[in-house]
């Protein structure tokens, strides 16, 4: 299979949101299906590059790794795409359920995910950190766990699809199936509702949720709270809360990666003569550098190991160090006498004519 770019591949930007991952895969897949191309090689190849891309990038971590490396970091970490067509249907079989019958009225789809807007400030983006938050969702309601219907009785099924949750209408030479609208596509319809969620099944709630973000994510990275999203219709099982982190900017420091980059401002005798000269650390310490005689600005010294830690991995990056050398604005008397004496001895002195200055790129 061609490696094209995921993002291309589905025609999606790169800040893609996990639905808009998932509207542009379900365009594809119903475009290439097999079932709709029989006997068409290049169908099959397009449907499984589909398949693979959206399984790449609606998982955050696989996405993650795949932004950084692309398709040589998912090798590396034993991603190999999907073996056959049975591995796809059973992966995305909530994708494929609207349109060709599959799923759908046993109770099973999941609730609803969230969204959770967090943010951090630079130094709890590297070193990571715990927060506890707040969110309102829907639980599954007590009284009637979860059903909708008053205690003591319970759902029927539903006479329009005959509890399949699905009404299945032919066109051409495929089948396409759509949500039963007796039922919601639950499959069962409550005749006597409960007093509590007024046959909902859910009642709304709110939470105190521990989130624990780990060392080294970047702005813009996203966590997966599994089951921690809306409650399912009908006691099906819950969806899950993403966590989107957003990361202050440092006063002192960027990052690069997971390089960690700041900058040293010397004077000219500093740069000049060379010095010892303290430097912050992003952990609060500090580190004393040596800069060398004749250092000019813009040159680079690296600490090791001193920067941003991998997420979920060993080590960390370096950092790095931008020399400055400061052209002093103001000067007093003693300073003034000095560098021009200095200029004396440099041979080039502070008023010069321009016919001279260009005898001497002859010489």
């Amino acid at each position: 299979m061609s490696q094209r770019d995921y993002y291309q591949v589905l025609s999606v930007s790169r800040d893609a949101s996990e639905s808009e991952l998932k509207k542009a895969y379900r365009q594809l897949a119903l475009k290439y299906h097999p079932d709709k191309n029989p006997g068409d090689h290049t169908a099959e190849d397009k449907f499984k590059e589909a398949a693979e891309a959206y399984e790449v990038l609606k998982d955050p971590e696989k996405r993650k790794i795949y932004d950084q490396f692309g398709h040589e970091g998912l090798k590396g970490r034993g991603f190999s795409g999907f073996k056959g067509f049975d591995d796809i249907f059973s992966s995305f079989g909530d994708v494929f359920q609207d349109f060709f019958g599959g799923g759908g009225g046993s109770g099973q789809q999941t609730g609803a995910d969230l969204r959770l807007d967090v943010t951090i400030s630079f130094t709890e983006a590297a070193f990571g950190v715990e927060r506890k938050v707040d969110i309102t969702r829907h639980c599954n309601c007590s009284t009637c766990n979860g059903s909708g219907a008053k205690p003591g009785t319970s759902p029927k099924v539903c006479g329009t699809c005959r509890g399949t949750g699905q009404v299945v209408r032919t066109q051409g030479f495929f089948s396409m199936a759509s949500p039963c609208h007796a039922c919601q596509g639950q499959g069962q319809v409550v005749e006597h509702r409960c007093s509590e969620c007024y046959g909902e099944g859910r009642v709304p709630e709110k939470k105190k949720i521990n989130v624990t973000v780990p060392a080294g994510v970047d702005d813009g990275s996203r966590l997966r709270l599994r089951g921690e999203g809306e409650a399912g219709p009908a006691g099906a099982p819950p969806g899950d809360l993403y966590v989107f982190i957003h990361v202050e900017a440092h006063d002192l420091f960027h990052r690069e990666g997971y390089d960690l980059f700041c900058r040293l401002n010397l004077s000219y005798s500093q740069a000049a003569l060379g010095a010892e000269i303290e430097v912050p650390l992003l952990d609060d310490k500090t580190k004393v550098v040596t800069v060398k005689a004749g250092t000019q600005s813009g040159e680079m010294m690296r600490i090791l190991g001193a920067g941003i830690p991998h997420v979920r991995g060993h080590g960390r990056g370096d950092q790095i160090i931008q020399m400055t050398v400061e052209t002093p604005k103001k000067l007093n008397k003693q300073q003034r006498k000095l560098f021009q004496e200095l200029a004396e001895i440099d041979g080039k002195p502070v008023k010069e004519t321009l016919k001279g200055y260009f005898q001497k790129l002859k010489l």
